[in-house]
């Protein structure tokens, strides 16, 4: 049991570590810089910065969440998104505890959603040069399927994607991208291709729910109104997350209770 618990705390600490690394291929994205490349720097004053200062999470309290050398002010995106995939991978291995195959494609899965969850929320956009990696990657974990002789699954999985991607394709070419871009279309086919059916539809219908709910709430603050353009690609990456951990769960409900 304690060696159970020391193994999950260790995949949340690893977690952090690698969110940290997320926070750098973000900003380096939006940059066109390199992220294998070179060391990290102060986005502000662009000093390099010292092992000290990128301690995941602790870094930012010790530093009362300002940079060491310019006193400017560091963004909460990077201790959030650093304790978010620590959270993740400790999810996945609590989930998946017994099959590591799983969940290294999970964790790879989870790193490509992170970004795009953050770029798109930031930037109104999901680059393509996350989204085609993290698409062969979903294509490499259904392939496995059709190795052990799983053609159901790989087939579901397929079908999934494009039934996903055709619905989004349908929206924004009746809306002329005013609903929905392409970027929307892509992340659709993705979802499908990794969650499979019945997931997928969990996955679409939170996001569509979430995203009204978000958006009703914005309106009555007056932060936004029925013209604003609110990112979609956050909601479904957050409903992707929860088609994965509670997606059948949820489907087993619905069929018990409300059929």
């Amino acid at each position: 049991m304690t060696d159970y618990f020391l193994s999950n705390i260790f995949y949340f600490i690893f977690g952090t570590i690698v969110g940290s690394f997320l926070n750098s291929v973000i900003y380096r994205l939006k940059k066109n810089e390199s992220f294998l490349k070179g060391r990290s720097y102060c986005p502000n004053c662009r000093h390099t910065l010292n092992w000290k200062d990128l301690i995941p999470v602790f870094s930012f309290l010790i530093l009362k969440g300002k940079c060491r050398y310019c006193q400017k002010k560091i963004s909460w995106q990077y201790p959030l998104v650093e304790l978010a995939t620590g959270i993740l991978f400790f999810l996945i291995i609590f989930y998946f505890p017994y099959n590591f195959l799983f969940s290294i494609f999970y964790f790879l899965f989870s790193c490509f959603l992170i970004i795009i969850f953050v770029y798109d929320l930031k930037y109104y956009i999901i680059p393509d040069k996350i989204i085609y990696p993290a698409g062969a990657t979903a294509l490499i974990f259904n392939f496995q399927f059709l190795i052990s002789n799983q053609f159901s699954i790989f087939n579901y999985s397929i079908l999934s994607g494009l039934g996903a991607a055709i619905f989004f394709l349908i929206i924004v070419l009746a809306s002329k991208e005013k609903w929905m871009g392409w970027g929307d279309v892509k992340l659709a086919f993705l979802m499908g291709l990794f969650l499979g059916f019945p997931k997928i539809l969990v996955a679409l219908f939170s996001a569509f729910f979430l995203g009204a709910i978000t958006g009703i709430i914005l309106i009555i603050l007056k932060k936004k109104n029925l013209k604003s353009e609110v990112p979609f690609g956050p909601f479904l990456v957050s409903s992707t997350f929860l088609a994965i951990f509670f997606g059948e769960k949820i489907v087993n409900f619905y069929l018990h209770y409300l059929c």
